[in-house]
């Protein structure tokens, strides 16, 4: 393996020659736990943490390494290293943190492509796809939707769902795929060496056995849904990269059964492109597009030039955003407060010494 293999490019390399970075190692994160990470090169995987400075200096979430990351390393041991710069990310992949609010959590960085699967028998939810749009349209990531578990349903049923897709859903490409009948024939051309890609779906989707056919190996562990809450069962319990026998780059992630949408405006713009151009014929500026004389966007609802279901996760949506926005406001206010303490108690004892 080659550290392009790993998606290795020029904007790196400069970067490095920028920063005098040239002295350490080069590595992409592939596994992160509490802290801890594990580095792989073109030859080795080495388990790492942060120097001191980093840690310290750290303001948010966006300062730690996440799995995908291009990092500069010191190695110390045979298998040991210590982690001395992040590399600027091409695209972030993140959600509202679960159970907090006003902070994010990142689910992978420089990811090109994501990958959304949707399992046709149990899982298929039109809003909650238009959810994973949402973030990847926000990261700069290119959508893909995965329909799995397809020789679970019947071709009719099939055609019906890929129908309903297109209708809400413009000019995303849409792949099938099948544990039986239809392989994974579909999805394999489009993996480019090279090229990073990460699973998004809810749990029992099939993204484990998915990831098991291009890597032309049982690596991943797979589960069975579970028969008394209809659900997936969690088997992948964190994030992991990995290469595949085609030489594109996969990252695994744990099911998501909450997808919350953090501040992403322009995710929401580019999702629902519809609703937004007609909102700019809109009589006034400041239309809400819920009760609004001369609103544009439910003049198009009542000719049904405008799905009215996409509409109302439109809505939804938006007013997450806007808790999100705010409660994050308020987060960086009290933070900051709380750094004002900090530097004062560490005034007071530096007096305290003269």
């Amino acid at each position: 393996m080659t550290i392009k293999e790993l998606g290795f490019n020029e904007n790196l390399e400069r970067y490095i020659t920028e920063q005098n970075l040239s002295s350490f190692d080069v590595g992409r994160v592939i596994l992160e736990h509490k802290e801890r990470y594990v580095i792989k090169t073109a030859e080795n995987e080495l388990d790492a943490e942060l120097i001191g400075n980093l840690r310290f200096m750290a303001e948010s979430r966006h300062d730690f390494p996440a799995v995908g990351d291009w990092v500069a390393f010191s190695q110390y041991d045979d298998c040991k290293a210590l982690i001395h710069a992040i590399f600027p990310r091409n695209s972030i992949i993140e959600r509202q943190a679960v159970g907090t609010s006003g902070q994010v959590q990142i689910i992978a960085t420089n990811v090109d492509y994501g990958l959304i699967v949707q399992a046709v028998d149990r899982d298929f939810n039109l809003n909650r796809l238009e959810r994973y749009l949402t973030i990847c349209n926000a990261s700069n990531v290119d959508p893909l939707i995965v329909l799995s578990k397809i020789d679970l349903i019947q071709e009719s049923e099939l055609e019906s769902l890929i129908a309903k897709i297109n209708q809400r859903i413009k000019d995303v490409p849409i792949f099938t795929v099948s544990n039986q009948t239809k392989g994974y024939v579909e999805l394999e051309p489009i993996i480019q060496s090279g090229k990073t890609y990460c699973l998004l779906g809810s749990s029992g989707v099939g993204k484990s056995t998915l990831l098991n056919s291009l890597l032309g190996e049982l690596q991943m562990k797979t589960g069975e849904i579970s028969s008394s809450v209809n659900k997936g069962k969690h088997v992948t319990s964190h994030r992991e990269l990995l290469v595949l026998k085609s030489g594109g780059i996969m990252i695994d992630n744990p099911g998501m059964r909450e997808v919350g949408i953090a501040d992403t405006s322009r995710g929401l713009e580019t999702t629902f492109e519809t609703i937004v151009e007609y909102a700019e014929n809109c009589r006034f500026k400041d239309c809400t597009h819920t009760h609004e004389k001369d609103c544009a966007v439910l003049t198009a609802i009542k000719i049904g030039e405008i799905d009215e279901d996409a509409y109302s996760n439109f809505l939804k949506m938006e007013k997450e955003k806007m808790h999100f926005e705010s409660d994050a406001i308020e987060r960086k206010k009290k933070d900051k407060d709380f750094g004002k303490m900090i530097k004062n108690v560490k005034k007071q004892r530096k007096d305290m010494k003269y």
